[in-house]
């Protein structure tokens, strides 16, 4: 049960990453994209209607975590407090952007909320790359299953890490590039004319740097963290996850050349989820591993509810997802297709 509910958070993280990563990634090339207020518009009304909603996968997730590894999420939000709320400042920075650019006609307030949009959206993609670094790097943890960390100290990920070193920092940049080239393929499926053309640039200039660095990524993530190489050598059926995000890298670059936006977005959702599943094959049954004494661990054991809250949870959770899910599905279907600009509208 208790790897049932790290395979059901692992999927809920992977889905807001696909669904919310669209967005950020929008928001980090949409100054880039869009040179005018109606191109601009265009790329906001791509996410208008979807882009708050996909953030419910990162709450769904984060009360998941709660329910079902409560002393998992003690210790890192207590951990983490300081990078957390600086994602939480970010989050809502990024919120008002877009929500505040219209409420005054006037070219200088525009551009203000849309480089703060721009801005939050860049830091969140790669605050977000460096916590996944956190947990496969590991962290100092104590015997009472508690840590602390500086926003940085020496840079270097030994026993007496930060939160940022050139690791966390390299996984950083690595999820800057994914959501660049993740948000240009859906401002590419959703708009039309130059706006379209841009993004598709931009899209093809982001794949060779993520394809560099998911082999960069991937060497740095074996020799920092043993149990990735350990866990892959035992267990030969984990390999299907690097094969997803291989074939959905690969699937970006073909299908791209043939003009078809929607497979190419979706072989982007299969990069992200790939590498992210990876991630978390990876580190199980560590849900949080110690960078130091590896019994120090916490793992999906030690850290778990008890087994009748676990039962009794998944029959909640399996019709609330089933509802969810469902609420997506329309939400999509009803503002599938192209973009239509109102102009008596705004977004």
């Amino acid at each position: 049960m208790e790897t049932l509910w790290f395979c059901l958070v692992a999927v809920m993280i992977a889905l807001y990453v696909m669904l919310d990563g669209f967005d950020l990634g929008a928001g980090v090339v949409h100054l880039l994209v869009a040179k005018t207020e109606p191109e601009r518009r265009q790329v906001i009304a791509s996410i208008g209607p979807v882009w708050d909603g996909n953030e419910v996968w990162l709450l769904a997730a984060g009360g998941t975590l709660y329910f079902a590894f409560p002393l998992l999420y003690a210790s890192s939000f207590s951990g983490f407090y300081l990078p957390l709320m600086m994602v939480l400042w970010l989050l809502i920075l990024r919120g008002i952007g877009l929500e505040l650019r219209n409420h005054v006609d006037a070219p200088l307030w525009k551009s203000f909320w849309d480089a703060t949009f721009a801005l939050g959206s860049t830091l969140l993609a790669i605050f977000f790359g460096a916590a996944l670094g956190n947990v496969v790097r590991g962290v100092p943890l104590n015997h009472d299953g508690y840590f602390f960390l500086a926003l940085w100290t020496n840079f270097l990920p030994g026993k007496e890490p930060g939160i940022l070193d050139w690791y966390t920092v390299t996984i950083g940049v690595a999820a800057l590039l994914t959501l660049t080239m993740h948000g240009s393929l859906w401002i590419a499926l959703k708009t039309a004319g130059e706006v379209q053309a841009r993004a598709k640039k931009i899209a093809r200039l982001s794949w060779y740097g993520v394809a560099l660095f998911t082999i960069v990524v991937t060497a740095l993530s074996f020799l920092v963290q043993p149990h990735l190489p350990e866990n892959f050598s035992k267990y030969t059926w984990g390999y299907i996850f690097p094969m997803l995000a291989l074939a959905g890298l690969i699937g970006v670059r073909l299908w791209d050349s043939k003009q078809t936006e929607l497979l190419t977005f979706f072989a982007s959702c299969a990069y992200i989820c790939g590498m992210l599943t990876s991630a978390a094959f990876g580190v199980y049954p560590y849900v949080l591993p110690s960078n130091g004494d590896p019994s120090l661990g916490l793992t999906v054991y030690n850290t778990a509810a008890p087994h009748y809250g676990l039962v009794i949870g998944l029959r909640w959770f399996i019709p609330g997802m089933l509802l969810v899910s469902g609420y997506f599905f329309l939400v999509y279907r009803h503002f599938a297709g192209k973009v239509q600009i109102d102009e008596g509208k705004t977004y």
